[in-house]
């Protein structure tokens, strides 16, 4: 009988070597410290800012970590959102943004936000999606990075703006807006209550995914499944308090999009040891591994690949398969997303394991 071969041990180059897709990244918690720091400066509002150098900056979002609450979590976008006003602003932070991420091998990065924050200095929803999508057009072209945007509704306002943000994005589908999303504090906030804007989405041939499971039960996750027929699940924590659930996951390949540092900075789990994940790649759920916030959880996309590798049981060939999880669950056209997916095994520096499944 034939010895099984030996799994590969990883470093970190590996991993930033390695190609990669993002798919759960909001634009307004993934600023450079420098210039959240240089557009506060530029308009006045240093007085928003805790710091005023980008040394005790980024000390005092060491803070962040201490969050007791998804919604002590949320409340830190404070910080960001007062210097996300103009349309300059916006095309940079994008454009920054996407740079980033291609700078660590990243070749495909869905990025989401709720246009409605970023009008409260009088621009349009419709102003505000241009410049976020100017930035990104500009960033494709001088890296080797495919961008695309989502448009989030938020739990926690009246369904009313949802649905205007759902018309927004069903108005840029085919221009640059390829999904609808809802966001913001969880627990209390279910999304059936947004369902007509999620049917608005639906009929309109949009992708869904929603944030659930992150920090309200199973019963959320529920609900974004069955009345809002999300494509995906942002976060999915406790997926795993309902077996009957979890067994659907598997069933219909769902994916979630884990995003391991936010986890643990919001305490929906204890630490990268009792996360879930590796439950949930054990059990046949797609998983893809995501930042959320680059800016607030201070991490990069091959960080987090590099903690659910070294914390997690996660084995080599084993995040391969998540890695490339991130481009087969991409929001893509079909035809799309075989190539981009061909092209990326032509140069993908790991050679799968001889059991991994064809697919």
């Amino acid at each position: 009988m034939k010895a099984p071969a030996s799994i590969p041990a990883l470093t970190r180059d590996d991993l930033l070597a390695w190609p990669k897709a993002e798919l759960h990244c909001h634009l307004d918690g993934s600023l450079r410290i420098a210039t959240l720091l240089e557009l506060a400066q530029q308009q006045g509002k240093t007085y928003v800012l805790p710091a005023s150098t980008v040394e005790t900056l980024e000390t005092f979002l060491h803070k962040i970590d201490d969050s007791e609450t998804l919604e002590a979590y949320l409340d830190w976008f404070r910080y960001t959102l007062p210097m996300m006003q103009t349309p300059d602003a916006l095309r940079r932070i994008a454009y920054e943004l996407a740079e980033d991420n291609a700078r660590e091998n990243v070749r495909y990065l869905e990025v989401r936000y709720a246009p409605i924050l970023h009008t409260e200095e009088g621009l349009t929803l419709e102003q505000v999606n241009d410049a976020v999508l100017e930035g990104l057009r500009a960033a494709e072209k001088d890296f080797d990075i495919r961008t695309a945007l989502i448009i989030a509704g938020l739990r926690d306002r009246l369904e009313s703006t949802s649905m205007r943000q759902a018309e927004l994005a069903v108005a840029y589908q085919g221009r640059g807006v390829v999904a609808f999303d809802l966001a913001g504090g969880e627990a209390g906030n279910p999304p059936k209550h947004h369902l007509h804007a999620f049917y608005y989405a639906r009929n309109h041939l949009l992708n869904l995914t929603i944030h659930a499971g992150e920090s309200w039960g199973p019963e959320s996750i529920h609900q974004a499944l069955f009345y809002c027929n999300a494509h995906r699940i942002g976060h999915g924590i406790t997926l795993e308090q309902d077996p009957a659930l979890m067994q659907y996951f598997v069933d219909h390949q769902i994916p979630l999009e884990i995003c391991p540092t936010s986890n643990v900075q919001t305490h929906v789990v204890e630490s990268y040891e009792a996360h879930p994940l590796k439950k949930y790649i054990d059990a046949g759920i797609p998983v893809t591994i995501n930042t959320d916030n680059r800016l607030f959880s201070r991490t990069t996309l091959t960080d987090e690949l590099w903690h659910v590798y070294q914390h997690c049981g996660v084995d080599a060939y084993q995040l391969r398969e998540v890695a490339l999880n991130g481009f087969r669950y991409a929001f893509l056209a079909w035809e799309e997303k075989q190539q981009l997916l061909r092209d990326i095994l032509d140069v993908f520096p790991m050679p799968s394991s001889p059991h991994s499944p064809i697919w």
